[in-house]
């Protein structure tokens, strides 16, 4: 027996009604499952106020992952991707306590870009901490290179992924420290603090 489907709510239908804008888009790229704006042929277009860079990714994912029918609960994480973040992190660990500062910002760099592959639908906490410590550790990096506005950048990218992490506001005092600005990283510090007093 075929059950008819009951009628959508008219209130939600009319609040999707409301919200709904036609796009003019086009397809294209490997099995046409990439959208791009029509006119110009970009993912990402100012003039059009269009942005498919999301949807895209998205889009690769699943089109890379033929096996992977729907997106896992936001529960699910993906291990091996967390283990290859962790020992390139390790690995960039050992090298910057042996002084190879170079080797260790390549593996540093390696180990963000691992972790910024992880998909949209996992949970953002995992990026975060995994983020939050390559970064931090590529930051003091920077600081041993001489490069005080790298390590700068770096500490700024971890407070704003990790606020309340006091290592972030260090980093960034350091930072400001080789850079000769020595009242804004005694603000560093002085916010720092106020997330962990007794560090």
């Amino acid at each position: 027996p075929h059950t008819v489907p009951l009628p959508p709510d008219p209130v939600m239908q009319g609040r999707i009604d409301a919200d709904f804008r036609s796009i003019d888009l086009a397809v294209g790229g490997p099995g046409h499952a990439f959208a791009f704006c029509r006119k110009h042929k970009v993912e990402k277009c100012q003039g059009c106020n269009l942005d498919f860079t999301a949807l895209n990714q998205i889009s690769k994912i699943l089109v890379t992952n033929p096996n992977l029918r729907c997106p896992p609960p936001p529960n699910v994480v993906q291990q091996k991707l967390s283990q290859a973040v962790t020992n390139t992190k390790d690995e960039g660990n050992k090298l910057y306590k042996l002084k190879n500062c170079k080797g260790a910002l390549a593996k540093y760099n390696l180990a963000a870009n691992i972790a910024a592959q992880r998909p949209p639908w996992e949970s953002s906490a995992v990026l975060r901490e995994e983020l939050s410590t390559v970064i931090s550790n590529r930051s003091t990096t920077l600081f041993e290179l001489g490069d005080y506005l790298g390590a700068l950048a770096d500490a700024e990218t971890v407070i704003t992924v990790r606020r309340d992490w006091p290592k972030g506001h260090f980093r960034k005092a350091k930072a400001l420290l080789g850079l000769g600005r020595l009242q804004e990283a005694q603000e560093a510090i002085s916010l720092g603090l106020q997330f962990e007093p007794n560090n």
